[in-house]
């Protein structure tokens, strides 16, 4: 028996479709999870979170990618105990990563390490937070909402933005706002933010992971509306 992480093939594949094209630059990163919140009753994961896989991909690789995190049950592992198929999420930055500003910030973060006594740091990972935090365009701003149903708040989101800059991901605990910036409209521009994330149950803002749509969640498929 294998992890499952793909759920819905054209999900997915729709989802890959929508991704912004990368420059010769970019990349996109990827996180494998296990979250506690998704599975209590085995008491594996002692923390919230572990992260079990990252990794950059191009666009047209990402699902070979994805596919090949399906490993035999039992090779991720807590505590040297299997971690729950029901655990696991999966989730990507839409915002492209830019590499060449990712190669710069990593030779001054390296230059800063090897300045000190070895601490425990693995190079690999350094590169990895790095990319991770060097967003390429900001083509799409992040709104997390928790707890709370997009129909019960999208009638009030839609009196202060224009509708068609807007994509709804229906997530596990609520959903994602992604706003498409260049597609604002002026009338909007200068109040669209401060409006929106006085909504109750907004929480992430900016630059943020997003589940997959098709993808697992726990025990839930993300999906777009």
């Amino acid at each position: 028996m294998n992890y499952t992480i793909i759920k819905d093939e054209v999900l997915l594949t729709n989802f890959i479709e929508w991704l912004p094209t990368l420059e010769k630059h970019e990349t996109y990163y990827i996180s494998l999870f296990a979250r506690n919140k998704y599975e209590t009753e085995s008491n594996v994961l002692k923390a919230n979170k572990a992260l079990l896989k990252r990794f950059t991909t191009t666009k047209e690789n990402l699902f070979d990618k994805i596919k090949q995190l399906e490993v035999q049950f039992g090779a991720y592992k807590s505590n040297g105990l299997a971690i729950p198929q029901e655990s696991l999420a999966i989730y990507i930055n839409p915002n492209p990563r830019d590499l060449e500003k990712a190669t710069k910030n990593s030779l001054i973060k390296f230059v800063d390490l090897i300045t000190r006594d070895y601490s425990g740091y693995n190079p690999h990972q350094e590169v990895l937070s790095e990319i991770q935090k060097a967003c390429s365009r900001k083509i799409f701003f992040d709104l997390d909402f928790d707890d709370i149903l997009p129909e019960s708040v999208l009638p009030t989101i839609k009196e202060f933005i224009n509708e068609d800059c807007l994509r709804v991901l229906r997530t596990r605990g609520g959903f994602h706002l992604l706003v498409e910036l260049s597609k604002i409209h002026k009338d909007f521009e200068k109040t669209w933010y401060k409006s929106i994330t006085t909504i109750s149950g907004c929480d992430m803002k900016g630059d943020n992971l997003i589940p997959i749509p098709g993808c697992i969640q726990g025990n839930f498929i993300p999906y777009f509306l």
